[in-house]
């Protein structure tokens, strides 16, 4: 296990750095899942990279943990993109349909962001695929954490529609605006376009993480039913 400092120095980049060797960029996305503490078995998962694309294999005790090992690789400097090939293999016995349902209607309930009554959820063989309606892309986002993190769940299907009104010209301006505000994305590299519920994004960042934060400013935004970000990570 590699200590903080080590950690730290790891990310540690000038920007405008040369680009990182594919065999250093692995390293990195190694010690990256040693030292999450989301992932209780990071030895279990293999890392292999080409040109800038890691592909994540072996397996992981929950669907929660497949996740956190995509998102921990997606944070790592010089990393374009991620294919995630991790296996959820659930310990113990596997837990009944009925059983996971019940526990997904329960944090459904329990939940205040989420409007009651505007998302189902349907189970077969530890599947989840969730249906229905909400107002913003957070609370769609919200439901997949939660459920995500019920014991016994494999994957997960997201078919929630966001169906707010929408003003393409107001949208585009607040996004622009919350780019600007915002301490993780450039926003002089992002054009943003509006239609029919859609962001599209494009333009350049320089790491993974900043593209994730600039789809997530977009999604923010009212009337965004979804983000297509068409941006070029070059580190």
């Amino acid at each position: 296990m590699i200590s903080k400092v080590q950690a730290l120095r790891a990310h540690a980049r000038p920007f405008g750095v040369a680009v990182k060797p594919d065999a250093e960029i692995r390293d990195d996305v190694i010690r990256e899942l040693q030292w999450d503490p989301q992932l209780t078995d990071p030895d279990a998962i293999g890392v292999a990279i080409k040109d800038g694309a890691v592909t994540l294999t072996g397996h992981a005790p929950s669907y929660a943990e497949k996740v956190a090992a995509a998102s921990a690789t997606a944070r790592i400097f010089g990393v374009k993109a991620v294919a995630d090939d991790v296996e959820v293999h659930l310990p113990g016995e596997p837990r009944d349909d009925a059983d996971i349902a019940r526990s997904i209607a329960h944090v459904l309930e329990s939940n205040t962001q989420i409007p009651e009554g505007g998302v189902r959820a349907r189970v077969q063989n530890a599947w989840v695929r969730l249906e229905g309606q909400v107002s913003h892309d957070y609370q769609r986002r919200e439901v997949k954490r939660m459920v995500r993190h019920i014991r016994g769940v494999l994957g997960i299907t997201d078919a929630v529609a966001v169906t707010p009104p929408a003003s393409p010209g107001v949208v585009e301006a607040e996004i622009e605006a919350a780019f600007k505000r915002g301490a993780e994305v450039d926003a002089r590299h992002i054009r943003v376009e509006v239609s029919d519920h859609t962001v599209t994004l494009y333009g350049h960042v320089h790491s993974l993480r900043e593209a994730a934060a600039a789809a997530a400013a977009a999604a923010a935004a009212p009337g965004v039913a979804r983000v297509d970000s068409r941006i070029v990570v070059s580190p």
